[in-house]
């Protein structure tokens, strides 16, 4: 396969007109070959920048240099040294603020597609039956887990490694957090990758008790002084929606972006005989421009739903990365920007019939370094929706920390934790994740697990 050195070797993708009418996954991924061809662009630095872009410190020249020589099984032993979720990082991970960002092939030409090879030794892996190896013998030594998504089941799968007895209490029903619940399967499928990347955590002996909701089946406090548990790990998310406080957010049509995905993901409510249904909607405005706008974008569009973002700021503002925004746009979505909604408006029997905005032009940077927006006055106008998809973010619930003595919080109701251990003000305990941080990515709320899995070993040891 001939390959130019300085360009990735392209990956191939549903067409757009299709994948915009269905929800299987959008990229394909890479073939044998097509993966060898990307390997062999790797310089295979010596003192390799990409690794100090991973928040779980992969040995990526390690896996790439195994693609290379067709050593897959090799490639994922090494992987799975260090993730415990490499399908789903290798599809979700912004890589190219992370590893690939700092990638020296990127400086004069293209960065390796270092995510699109992690995908393709996981799904290789999964393929093959390939499991991860546990590095100790069983400790018996209990270790609690509060939480089933990234964070968790990082920490869960890397303490089960070194040996502890580990269960995960999950609030919901079914495992995986984020995972499951937020991000769509045309991102990312929910049987085909989750469900097994699960299974392999679950295979290094870690248990999983679901409809658990701590602080109210069951306390840390209890947890640690009446069910024996030398330690516990707080990786419960961000999963209280924010609202902009404007006229008409109580109205019949409007969803915050986690309500609408998780009943498209979890409670697979697009489906006629679903008993809890979602609304056909003939027109939708998203109000947000991040990865979970995009998200719930995208599935409106899927469901026949002509779909506009609407964001404050411009283009090079969107937080969002920019191959989601690539989708988006081949898939139709319409944006909005330099727009901010001011109010929510409504029939005479309290639905949505649309929303009003205020153009935007950027002033001064704010607190972020972005520039600051600021309203233009007396432009006005209205766009006509019957559906409005809030997507500005979450915060922690704050029932855990409620219910549990000495455990300290900030003024966000962010679980205060020591960075780099997730040690928190209650002795045994650690957190990590969204919990603290607030919303985030999957691959930062999993190198704070991995982070407090080696601080829980140090202070049980010691």
């Amino acid at each position: 396969m001939e390959i130019d050195v300085m360009k990735k070797v392209p990956v191939r993708e549903q067409e757009a007109k299709v994948r915009a009418t269905n929800f299987e996954e959008v990229c394909y991924g890479y073939t044998l070959e097509e993966a060898q061809a990307e390997a062999s662009r790797c310089l295979n630095c010596k003192n390799a920048q990409c690794m100090k872009g991973c928040p779980v410190s992969i040995d990526i020249p390690g896996f790439i240099q195994q693609i290379k020589e067709g050593n897959i099984e090799e490639a994922y032993n090494i992987i799975s040294k260090s993730s415990a979720l490499p399908a789903v990082c290798g599809r979700v991970c912004p890589q190219e603020t992370q590893c690939e960002g700092k990638c020296v092939r990127g400086i004069k030409g293209e960065a390796v597609s270092i995510g699109k090879l992690e995908r393709f030794v996981a799904d290789y892996a999964m393929e093959h039956g390939l499991k991860p190896k546990k590095e100790a013998p069983d400790n018996g030594i209990k270790v609690a887990v509060i939480g089933s998504g990234p964070s968790g089941l990082t920490c869960a799968g890397d303490l089960a490694k070194l040996g502890y007895d580990v269960t995960i209490f999950e609030a919901l029903h079914q495992a995986g957090g984020v995972l499951v619940y937020g991000i769509p399967e045309f991102r990312l499928p929910k049987e085909r990758v989750v469900a097994k990347e699960i299974e392999n955590v679950k295979a290094l002996g870690v248990k999983i008790e679901t409809n658990v909701v701590v602080g109210r089946s069951v306390t840390i406090d209890e947890l640690m002084e009446k069910e024996g548990f030398r330690a516990v790990f707080i990786g419960s998310g961000a999963g209280l929606p924010r609202f902009m406080n404007i006229p008409g957010e109580t109205l019949n049509g409007v969803f915050s972006a986690n309500e609408y995905l998780t009943r498209s993901n979890l409670m697979k409510s697009f489906r006629e005989e679903s008993p809890t249904p979602i609304m056909k909607s003939k027109k939708v405005a998203v109000v947000g421009g991040g990865n979970v706008a995009m998200d719930a974008a995208r599935t409106a569009l899927r469901l026949g739903a002509e779909v506009h973002i609407v964001y404050r700021r411009g283009e090079e503002e969107l937080p969002a990365r920019v191959e989601e925004v690539h989708h988006a746009k081949e898939e139709g979505i319409i944006f909005d920007l330099l727009t901010n909604p001011t109010e929510i408006l409504g029939d005479e029997k309290g639905w949505v019939k649309g929303i009003r905005c205020v153009k935007m032009e950027l002033g001064e940077p704010d607190e972020s370094g972005r520039r600051s927006p600021q309203p233009v006055e007396g432009s006005e106008f209205d766009i006509d929706v019957d559906t409005v998809i809030m997507s500005l973010g979450t915060s922690p619930n704050p029932l855990i920390s409620m219910t549990t003595k000495g455990l300290d919080t900030n003024k966000r109701k962010c679980i205060v934790a020591e960075e780099n251990t997730g040690k928190t003000s209650r002795e045994g305990v650690y957190a990590g994740g969204d919990a603290v941080t607030g919303a985030a990515t999957v691959i930062l709320a999993m190198g704070a697990g991995k982070e407090a899995a080696k601080a829980i070993d140090e202070f049980i040891k010691g």
